[in-house]
């Protein structure tokens, strides 16, 4: 086999719905206020005994019955998270043994917002080299374990939830290949730093950087995967603020693309945020199978992670 391709997709939400109204209630701030500055208008908040591992196997189990697979068949499982309280076991671990498999390589990947793609590009490449044939990605959040309430900056962008995509190996790749980096002078812009830690940002930084830098690399990413960015079907970029997730489309020429706003509805789940969106897409059609589409993410680190997937 010469590459990968995702062949499902699944996502989990809690139940609980934090409007911007109910917020208004507990911090100095308004829906108008959040509306006008990042877009979001609900956000998902999971239970006080809900985990990030429980959350990832729920949207694991979607995606393994939406391609059809068994929990055993996979061999190869990533979790892209940066709120797991626990260290050890790490949460692929835990994931694994929820779900009943048997021997697969279990591994975390810590990269932020940009957790899910820079996860999804390590099983890529665990395929392509043989290393497996069967994997499941995760990204899975809890960022109200690490939220300042009182804070309007960051307590009205935060949701929790989960979602996941199982790729298999294919002839021809569809997935990839991934244009990733960093900004290591940004690296404090967006951080959950002490303990037990609390989530801040600088998000005028990240605001400029995202706006300045992701049309370049997106059209970056585009041109390694032979795809032009008119061609591309849709476009999945980290949900974090409606402002910088609209104006990229126009800015990369991707003129005929369905683009993701998943951040209206769900805030900003970090790592689980692409996955999510993906997962809606394909749940409601708006993207064909087998058409090209961007996945973007950028966050804390300063790192990013961009590949164009075929959707399944």
């Amino acid at each position: 086999m010469t590459g990968s391709r995702v062949v499902a997709v699944g996502h989990y939400q809690p139940d609980r719905v934090l409007t911007n109204a109910e917020l208004a209630t507990i911090v100095d701030t308004s829906d108008e206020w959040i509306r006008s500055r990042v877009g979001i208008e609900t956000r998902r908040i999971a239970a006080d005994d809900e985990t990030v591992d429980d959350m990832a196997a729920r949207a694991a189990e979607k995606a393994l019955a939406n391609a059809g697979l068994a929990a055993t068949d996979i061999d190869y499982v990533a979790v892209a998270t940066c709120t797991a309280i626990d260290r050890s076991p790490n949460m692929a671990a835990r994931v694994a043994a929820r779900l009943g498999m048997t021997t697969p390589a279990a591994i975390d990947v810590n990269t932020a917002c940009s957790g899910f793609t820079h996860a999804l590009a390590t099983a890529d490449h665990a395929i392509r080299a043989g290393a497996a044939s069967k994997a499941l990605v995760i990204g899975s959040e809890k960022l109200t374990d690490f939220t300042d309430w009182s804070d309007r900056s960051t307590c009205v962008l935060v949701g929790d939830g989960a979602g996941a995509v199982v790729l298999t190996a294919a002839d021809e790749p569809e997935v990839g290949p991934v244009t990733w980096g960093s900004v290591p002078e940004m690296a404090n812009a967006v951080r959950i730093e002490g303990r037990p830690g609390t989530f801040g940002q600088e998000g005028q930084a990240v605001f400029r950087w995202a706006t300045t830098e992701l049309p370049r690399i997106g059209r970056l990413v585009c041109e390694r995967s032979g795809i032009a960015p008119e061609d591309l079907a849709g476009i999945v970029l980290h949900q974090a603020n409606l402002r910088i997730i609209e104006p990229l489309a126009a800015r990369l020429g991707a003129t005929n693309a369905v683009v993701a706003r998943d951040v209206v509805e769900s805030g900003n789940t970090s790592a689980a945020s692409i996955p999510i969106a993906l997962s809606k897409l394909v749940e409601r059609r708006e993207v064909p199978a087998g058409a090209p589409v961007l996945l973007f993410g950028f966050g804390g680190g300063l790192s990013y992670a961009g590949l164009v997937i075929r959707c399944p």
